[in-house]
């Protein structure tokens, strides 16, 4: 298909991005109040962060399909669904956002009737995960929709919007996990797998989505410098909290913790698609990328776990002094101890296997997914 002219990026795309960072923001926002505060209401402040991008990204998506289902004529980079018309992306957004404000009452009932979530997953916040994603996936294949009909200048700002989105999108599988995956989980073979199982597959995706040198390198960094952000902002933020038991005097709005070392095996994912994408076939590929995944990332984030316990992270840079207002003294967490975990040979061999094993797989559907994502111009 011939590619467009250059020309101003049209504005729902920029709400596309806009929602998919609210919300991103509005999730965090929400965790660390959980954390610092304990009492939340239907109008908190992270909430309507959240209930806000769900709204944008209805809104903006909703005008398209409607502007395309009505007007005379095939409108150009649409699909048909329901009788309606309009770029793909625009219909998998419009329906996160809906999905997300049907989570919202149901969550406020939940609250209502069990109290505060002690668990991540509950009901309603598995159904909110579901849009926040849908959120995630439709801005990207929005911002694609345009990204691969034109060129120039324009292409290269939506290459970088595609690619600060995919950052968002990592960063909330990694959200989901989160329960899984903070520091005293990072000796164990489970905290590699539940890696392996989320991060190859955003990157490869990214790489081979985007066609741009740094691809999986870019959305890593998008991840880590947004995390960094929380965790040196959030602590400015006064709070207290407002439900028992309090076993620890917070004052501050508790953030998220020091972003995984992901950038490194990023890194070298870029590296190894510029010099062996043309040749090897895409099993090679996810073969090798998904080994060299896996190790790079045990290789850096073993000792640097091992350095989050130490008393050099015990400052506001790395962020190892912050903790929930009622975690308990007794606490792994407090006690800057890892969860007992198998060792031994035959331990570290069968963990790695199975974490090598996952990464392939998860390459393998990263690179099926960017080559889909290429060719997507509606």
């Amino acid at each position: 298909m011939p590619a467009m002219s250059t020309r101003a990026i049209p504005w729902y795309l920029w709400c596309a991005l806009l929602s998919s960072t609210s919300v991103a923001i509005g999730a965090h926002w929400d965790i660390a109040w959980h954390r610092s505060i304990g009492r939340d209401t239907f109008w908190s402040p992270p909430h309507l962060m959240i209930y806000a991008a769900a709204i944008l990204a209805a809104l903006a998506s909703g005008s398209q399909i409607l502007k395309a289902t009505f007007t005379r004529g095939e409108a150009p980079g649409t699909v048909r669904v329901l009788g309606f018309r309009g770029p793909l992306g625009a219909f998998i957004a419009a329906w996160g956002g809906i999905t997300m404000l049907t989570s919202a009452p149901f969550d406020d009932w939940w609250h209502n009737a069990y109290g505060l979530d002690v668990k991540i997953l509950s009901p309603p916040h598995v159904l909110l995960s579901i849009g926040i994603g849908a959120i995630h996936v439709g801005a990207l294949i929005f911002v694609l929709g345009r990204m691969n009909r034109v060129e120039g200048r324009e292409r290269r700002v939506l290459t970088l919007m595609f690619l600060f989105i995919s950052g968002m999108l990592l960063l909330a599988l990694m959200t989901l996990f989160m329960e899984r995956t903070v520091r005293v989980f990072m000796h164990s073979a489970s905290f590699y797998g539940t890696v392996a199982a989320a991060a190859p597959l955003i990157l490869w995706a990214a790489a081979r989505g985007s066609g741009h040198r740094w691809g999986a390198t870019l959305a890593a960094a998008s991840y880590s410098l947004f995390l960094l952000a929380l965790l040196w902002v959030m602590p400015l933020v006064p709070a207290q909290p407002k439900l028992g038991p309090v076993m620890i005097p917070v004052t501050s709005l508790v953030p998220p913790e020091f972003p995984l070392l992901l950038i490194i095996p990023a890194i070298a994912i870029d590296l190894l698609v510029a010099r062996a994408a043309a040749s090897w076939s895409r099993a090679q590929l996810a073969a090798v990328g998904g080994a060299v995944f896996a190790t790079l990332f045990f290789i850096v984030q073993w000792p640097f776990a091992t350095f989050l316990m130490s008393a050099g992270a015990r400052n506001a840079f790395f962020g190892a002094i912050y903790f929930d207002y009622n975690m308990p003294p007794q606490s792994f967490y407090r006690r800057y101890l890892f969860l007992p975990h198998a060792t031994g040979a035959g331990a570290l061999v069968t963990g790695a296997g199975i974490a090598i094993a996952i990464a392939i797989a998860g390459s393998w559907l990263g690179l099926r997914w960017g080559n889909w994502m290429r060719r997507i111009h509606r």
